[in-house]
């Protein structure tokens, strides 16, 4: 009976063994699911394994959107008047050129805005070392404008014609030779012009509203300056006409001056009414405390008179 029992036993052991897997979906517990993957030999991470590139493909895909095209009759008003606004630069390119965009300010009278070249700061425009040829058409409201270190030539009397408010001009080291006789004459606020470092051998006529004038290392020689060109300047402070070939102090001199600067010219008298009024032995001339001759050769003790007015004696070869 016991021997009945175990080959029964045994039979179903055997069914159980060689039924087939159930054919049901298997879930499984994540939570009591603890094989560890390094136990799993399954995975070869070799460095030097070989991957055919042309069965990968990595990378993301835009979706394709069908755009209608769109006829040049079919762009509506509104996107022309925006492409015609677009600043240029002065040379008429776009800003998004190789220059680097400055600040925009109003537009010229020729319709160009200039400042996308150049740096414009409330009504200052400051074009210094842009390798320029000619001045640059500045806004009407320009009242301060810096044009040195660049290559202009020549002033013509349309280039700053229209800027009614404009009081000082720098054109320190460019290579100006010629200006038009009416390029500043005509200008009602001017009151500084700089003209240093240039090669100008002729001075035009200026506005008598100048208190500064330099036109220090140029060529005017005895004919660069008319007579009396600064006669009537009664509000002229400062005078430097330093190294400029000249073989005279231009008198006379209008009493608001401060300051004559005449080193290194060709200078080699002086007469006894250059400064003072020898008919007038009271009269004294304080304002002018600064009054340099030195490099010229001149000896300032053989006219003692021509400078007794004057509140110091003026810079110079006195033996």
């Amino acid at each position: 009976m016991k021997t009945f029992a175990n080959v029964v036993l045994g039979l179903f052991i055997l069914k159980a063994v060689i039924a087939p897997p159930p054919s049901g979906t298997v879930n499984y517990d994540t939570d009591t699911y603890e094989v560890d993957l390094e136990d799993l030999d399954i995975y070869d991470y070799s460095e030097n394994i070989s991957v055919d590139q042309g069965e990968i493909e990595i990378g993301t895909v835009l979706p394709v959107v069908n755009r209608p095209i769109i006829s040049p009759e079919q762009i509506p008003e509104e996107a022309e008047e925006e492409e015609e606004s677009t600043p240029k630069l002065i040379d008429g390119s776009s800003p998004q050129g190789p220059l680097s965009p400055g600040v925009l300010v109003p537009e010229t009278s020729g319709g160009v805005s200039t400042c996308i070249l150049c740096t414009c700061i409330a009504t200052t425009v400051y074009c210094d070392d842009h390798n320029l040829d000619s001045v640059p058409p500045l806004p009407r409201t320009t009242t301060h404008a810096y044009l040195r270190f660049n290559k202009i030539s020549r002033i013509s009397k349309t280039d700053f014609s229209h800027l009614n408010k404009l009081q000082k001009i720098d054109l320190t080291s460019n290579i100006i030779a010629e200006i038009d006789e009416d390029a500043f004459r005509t200008l009602p606020s001017l009151n500084e012009l700089i003209l240093r470092d240039n090669r100008l051998r002729q001075l035009p006529e200026l506005p008598n509203t100048m208190t500064v004038i330099d036109l220090s290392h140029n060529r005017l020689g005895r004919k660069g300056l008319k007579n009396e060109a600064f006669k009537d300047m009664n509000d002229l402070h400062l005078l430097y006409l330093v190294d400029n070939n000249l073989d005279h102090i231009p008198i006379p001199l209008p009493e608001s001056l401060q300051a004559l600067h005449l080193q290194d010219n060709n200078i080699q008298e002086m007469h006894e009414d250059t400064f003072c009024n020898m008919k007038d032995y009271s009269y004294s001339r304080r304002s002018l405390e600064d009054v340099r001759l030195d490099g010229n050769p001149i000896n300032l003790s053989k006219t003692p008179q021509a400078f007794m007015c004057l509140p110091r004696i003026p810079i110079g070869r006195l033996i």
